[in-house]
């Protein structure tokens, strides 16, 4: 087996919304291990934490999946109003929870959901201890409950993502390909569809494979960009 395949092996793939899977590594692993545990966390919360493009809202479609939770979002509360989400599930996951959302609303989410015993994953970029909330009960509620970081990924992670997502493509690309890429690209596994689809569509248009002159000219447009 190539080297290269054996290493998209060593990482435990999960199943996501998409059909897509989650790679697991040692940026992740210890996110993902607290979500091994739901619903027997600690508290009735979770926050998992991390930089812009570290896969914070891809595990949180993991667990959407896996709890048949309702994603709670600032339009959603707007429209259908915070009574009605409680009443519609027991299990809940807020993306970006530290912007866009209102404080009193966060609270009052939380407070109806431990009352029921439900669940409540949330995701931000910083730590709840820097969300400077304004609401001590929910600044209290916030810093007691588990939290933890998902930091960028790394160059293994980021060849098994990209190999996994140009076989899905059906695009056969070298390991000196792929690993040339995930050496120079942002890191953010948010990038790595942008650069399989970019070497997918070029590569039409070429009328050829997916070559390391190939791979160059994608990461040109996207430092262009």
């Amino acid at each position: 087996m190539p080297e290269l395949h054996q290493k998209i092996f060593d990482f435990a793939a999960r199943p996501s919304l998409g059909g897509e899977d989650y790679f697991v590594g040692p940026s992740n692993q210890d996110a993902v291990a607290w979500l091994d545990k739901w619903p027997d966390w600690s508290g009735p919360a979770l926050i998992i934490h991390g930089p812009a493009g570290c896969g914070k809202s891809h595990i949180a479609s993991v667990q959407l999946a896996r709890s048949a939770g309702v994603l709670v979002t600032p339009a959603l509360l707007k429209q259908v109003g915070l009574p009605e989400i409680l009443e519609s599930a027991s299990h809940y996951v807020v993306d970006d929870a530290d912007s866009g959302f209102e404080e009193e609303d966060l609270l009052h989410l939380y407070n109806g959901l431990a009352a029921a015993g439900g669940t409540l994953l949330l995701t931000a970029k910083v730590s709840p201890a820097r969300w400077n909330s304004q609401l001590k009960d929910l600044d209290s509620r916030l810093k007691a409950a588990a939290s933890v970081a998902i930091g960028q990924p790394d160059d293994d992670l980021l060849k098994a993502v990209l190999a996994k997502q140009f076989s899905d493509r059906q695009l056969l690309v070298d390991q000196e390909v792929i690993s040339y890429a995930a050496k120079r690209m942002e890191r953010s596994l948010a990038e790595v569809r942008t650069i399989v689809d970019g070497a997918d569509k070029l590569s039409l248009v070429k009328g050829h494979k997916v070559t390391m002159p190939l791979i160059r000219d994608v990461l040109a447009i996207g430092s262009a960009g």
